[in-house]
C-alpha cells in the first residue's frame, strides 16, 4: 500500500511539474529580457526600472506594502464571500423560475457593460471611503460569472435522470438537491476560479477611487512621487495575492469535487 501511495504521489508531483514548468520558464525568460533591456539602457530606468530594482524597493518597503495589502485582502475576501452567497441564492431562484430567468438574466448581462472605472467613483461617492464601497465593487465584478456558471451547471443535469426522479414522485426541490445542484458544482468552481482573479482588481479600483489604505492607495501615492519601482512592487504584491487566492480555490475544488479530477485523468 505504501509503495502504491509513493507511486501515486510521484505521479502527482510529475504532473504538477509538467503543468508549472512552461509558465515558470516563460516568466523567467520575460524577467531576463526585462533585466537585460534596462541594464543595457534600451529603456530609461525612470520609465521602467529593472526587476532587481523593483525587488529591492519591495524589500525595503515591505512593511508598508504589507500594511496596505491587509485591507486590500480583507475587502477582497469579504466582497467575494458576499458575492458567492448572493450568486448562489440568485442562481437557485432563477433555476426554479423560467419567467424570472428571462426577466432578470438580460438585466445582469447589461450590468456587465457598465465600466468599472466610471462606477467606482460613484460607489465611493454614495457610500464613503470605508470598507463598504470596496465590498460592493468586488461583489459587482465577481457576481455575474458565478451566476452564469451555476445556471449552466444546473442545466447540464442528466434529463433522463431528472425524468426518472419526477416519475418516482420527487418534488422539484428534491430533484434540485439530488441532481441539479451536484451537476452545477463543477461549473460553479470554474466560474469561481475566473471570478477570484477579478476580485483583487475590483478592490484596487475602489481604492484608487477613494480609500484611506490599501494597495490602490499605495500605488497612487507612489505614482504621485514618480516612484515607478514602488508602483510595480505593489503590482507584484497584488499579483501574488491573486495567485494565492486562485490556488486556494483550486485546492478547494480538488477537495470538494474529487470526481471531476478522476474523470479528467481517465479522459487523458
Amino acid at each position: 500500500m505504501s509503495a502504491a501511495r509513493a507511486r501515486t504521489a510521484a505521479a502527482s508531483l510529475t504532473r504538477t511539474a509538467q503543468l508549472l514548468a512552461p509558465p515558470v520558464i516563460a516568466v523567467v525568460l520575460l524577467l531576463t529580457v526585462w533585466q537585460w533591456a534596462t541594464t543595457a539602457g534600451l529603456v530609461p530606468a525612470e520609465l521602467l526600472p529593472s526587476p532587481m530594482r523593483v525587488l529591492g524597493s519591495g524589500i525595503t518597503e515591505r512593511e508598508a506594502l504589507l500594511r496596505h495589502a491587509v485591507p486590500t485582502l480583507t475587502a477582497t475576501l469579504t466582497g467575494f464571500s458576499l458575492s458567492v452567497a448572493v450568486a448562489f441564492l440568485v442562481a437557485t431562484i432563477l433555476d426554479f423560475s423560467l419567467v424570472l430567468r428571462r426577466a432578470i438574466l438580460p438585466v445582469l448581462v447589461v450590468s456587465q457593460t457598465l465600466p468599472l472605472v466610471a462606477l467606482a467613483p460613484l460607489v465611493v461617492l454614495w457610500f464613503g471611503f470605508g470598507l463598504l464601497p470596496k465590498i460592493l465593487l468586488v461583489a459587482f465584478v465577481t457576481f455575474f460569472p458565478m451566476v452564469v456558471g451555476l445556471l449552466r451547471g444546473f442545466a447540464a443535469a442528466d434529463p433522463d435522470a431528472e425524468q426518472l426522479l419526477r416519475s418516482m414522485g420527487a418534488s422539484r426541490w428534491r430533484v434540485f438537491s439530488l441532481l441539479r445542484l451536484p451537476a452545477g458544482i463543477p461549473s460553479f468552481f470554474s466560474a469561481l476560479r475566473i471570478s477570484i482573479t477579478y476580485a483583487v482588481v475590483g478592490t484596487i479600483f475602489a481604492e484608487y477611487a477613494g480609500a484611506v489604505a490599501g494597495l490602490g492607495v499605495y500605488m497612487q501615492s507612489a505614482k504621485h512621487v514618480f516612484r515607478t519601482d514602488l508602483v510595480l512592487a505593489a503590482v507584484a504584491v497584488s499579483s501574488v495575492l491573486t495567485l494565492a487566492l486562485f490556488g486556494f480555490v483550486a485546492l478547494l475544488e480538488r477537495v470538494a469535487v474529487p470526481w471531476v479530477r478522476v474523470e479528467q485523468g481517465a479522459a487523458r
